[in-house]
């Protein structure tokens, strides 16, 4: 119950989904969570989850697009707690469309949240972890950054990116005199309020939620605690070895 006992973690998109179960179960292992989205309400439901379960937490509205913000945003956390360890790049957003179908506009919208906004937060996070002593930076890319995926060519092309941006960081990095470990997750077909929106958008039938299982070889979707529990070992000393790699969690669906 005690493995970032004493950190600061600061998870993006932590109002539902894979960044509130990482929010959550960070603060549930003993770090003193900082807690950004766009959306407030589910944010500040995110931080009264951890206070309830005796962790403590702390909310900030954050548009990851915007470098201002980004700024605000870690100063702030510096101001409040005195350090930044660990930096959970969580936030995206996907557009399924065909390449044929995808505007400028879309292809630039997803990128400044899900590559941009990576960009970002590994550019000011790891300048504030440089100064509290080190820390891990982790950036949740997906099998799309590994595989293509139909009607997926903005969202495989960010996540590919924040793929390869955590490398080249990793490599900068262990340069550093207090040293910042870089690590990128790739998550399968979870069960987030996302998916299971799109599987109701289609009628909630048991076809389409099939079709969802089938990108899983072990024949279940994940959990959102699965992707959890893979950030809390990367955010922890047991990972001290790892910088650059990729952490694959997928049911084995991008090994075929």
């Amino acid at each position: 119950m005690a493995r970032v006992e004493g950190k600061v973690a600061l998870i993006t998109g932590a109002a539902s989904g894979l960044g509130r179960a990482t929010a959550l179960r960070l603060a549930e292992e003993g770090a003193k969570v900082v807690v950004t989205d766009w959306e407030d309400r589910g944010g500040n439901e995110t931080v009264e989850l951890i206070k309830q379960a005796g962790g403590e937490a702390s909310y900030m509205h954050h548009d990851v697009s915007s470098d201002e913000e980004w700024q605000a945003v870690i100063a702030a956390t510096l101001e409040t707690y005195g350090q930044l360890d660990v930096l959970v790049n969580n936030a995206a957003v996907i557009i399924a469309k065909s390449i044929k179908d995808t505007t400028l506009k879309d292809w630039q919208w997803q990128n400044s949240i899900a590559l941009d906004g990576v960009f970002l937060g590994v550019k000011y996070g790891s300048a504030a972890m440089e100064e509290s002593g080190g820390g891990s930076i982790i950036n949740i890319s997906s099998i799309a950054g590994i595989i293509g995926l139909d009607k997926s060519a903005a969202y495989c092309a960010a996540k590919g990116g924040v793929k390869l941006l955590t490398k080249a960081a990793a490599v900068e990095f262990a340069q550093l005199k207090n040293k910042v470990r870089i690590n990128s997750v790739h998550p399968g077909v979870i069960r987030t309020p996302g998916v299971e929106a799109t599987i109701k958008k289609y009628g909630g039938s048991e076809k389409i939620k099939q079709r969802f299982e089938a990108m899983s070889p072990l024949g279940e979707l994940g959990e959102p605690n699965d992707i959890a529990n893979g950030v809390l070992f990367l955010a922890s000393d047991e990972s001290k070895y790892m910088t650059g790699s990729e952490l694959v969690i997928d049911a084995g669906y991008s090994a075929g």
